[in-house]
């Protein structure tokens, strides 16, 4: 099990790099709007991820922006999470060929605590059989090597906001929603968050070029993210240079049917991946 997860742990990682190197609660909208300047923001941004679980579930969509040696490429993601259960589905799109068509087969990943599931990715990988990754062992936590931030990983990196201000009001969607800017730390969040997420933040803070995350976050009058957008600095592997990543979240549809199965053993390719 160790050697199948240590072969994925390799595929993943290239998911990101290949493509560089390539290329509070249900309190009432009243309440919460009455107390967006009197209160601190950083209480605030601490109640952001608890407020996404008594919300329940929610689409999602997701955009990872990265720019490194002169080229800028997107993934982008598409689907539902579960935030009681901390288990999301997402079909992540990679970047178009330079002819401007897909190179790829979109991929489908499952998001759980712990682990990352992906279908369709890497060469002689069976079609109907998933690769499972332990985030735990990937030097970002995984905040960026599957093309998309886990929403709930994302929610509870705000946990670690040492600094915020309240910019001020705008519409998302048609919805008002406060705007708030701060930075986070990484191990700081790690200590606060749930199992599973705690992991992967306090591996990323290791793994990444600096543990201080600036971010922007958009809050509805109930205080559930609409959207959140990270920006990430990491070393490449390849090149050892640093590479800048923004990581953009949009949250809608809250409560919606949301039905993610995690794959039976059987399911689970353990033979070799080809390299791409």
């Amino acid at each position: 099990m160790a050697e199948r997860q240590h072969r994925g742990t390799v595929v993943a990682a290239g998911l990101m790099v290949c493509v560089c190197v390539g290329t509070g609660g249900c309190s009432g909208t009243r309440s919460a709007a009455a107390d967006s300047r009197a209160s601190d923001p950083v209480e605030i941004l601490h109640r952001a991820a608890n407020t996404l679980v008594e919300s329940g579930t929610s689409k999602a969509t997701t955009s990872m922006e990265m720019a490194t040696g002169g080229t800028r490429v997107t993934i982008r993601g598409e689907g539902d999470y579960d935030y009681r259960r901390r288990l999301g589905r997402l079909k992540v799109q990679l970047p178009q060929t330079p002819a401007g068509t897909a190179e790829h087969r979109p991929i489908t990943e499952l998001l759980a605590p712990g682990a990352l599931f992906m279908k369709n990715r890497g060469a002689g990988v069976p079609a109907d059989k998933w690769v499972r990754v332990d985030t735990t062992d990937l030097s970002d936590g995984n905040l960026v090597t599957g093309g998309v931030t886990d929403p709930y990983t994302a929610a509870e990196l705000l946990l670690g906001t040492r600094t915020a201000t309240y910019v001020g009001r705008t519409e998302l969607a048609g919805v008002a929603v406060r705007h708030y800017r701060g930075t986070a730390d990484l191990a700081s969040a790690a200590k606060g968050a749930s199992e599973g997420v705690r992991e992967s933040l306090a591996t990323a803070a290791k793994g990444f070029a600096t543990a201080e995350v600036p971010f922007d976050v958009y809050l509805d009058g109930q205080g559930r993210i609409r959207k959140i957008r990270h920006r990430f600095s990491f070393v490449n592997g390849h090149r050892k240079d640093t590479v800048a990543v923004a990581s953009t979240t949009l949250l809608y549809d809250f409560g919606v049917r949301v039905d993610v199965r995690l794959p039976a053993s059987k399911d689970i390719y353990a033979g070799k991946i080809a390299e791409q």
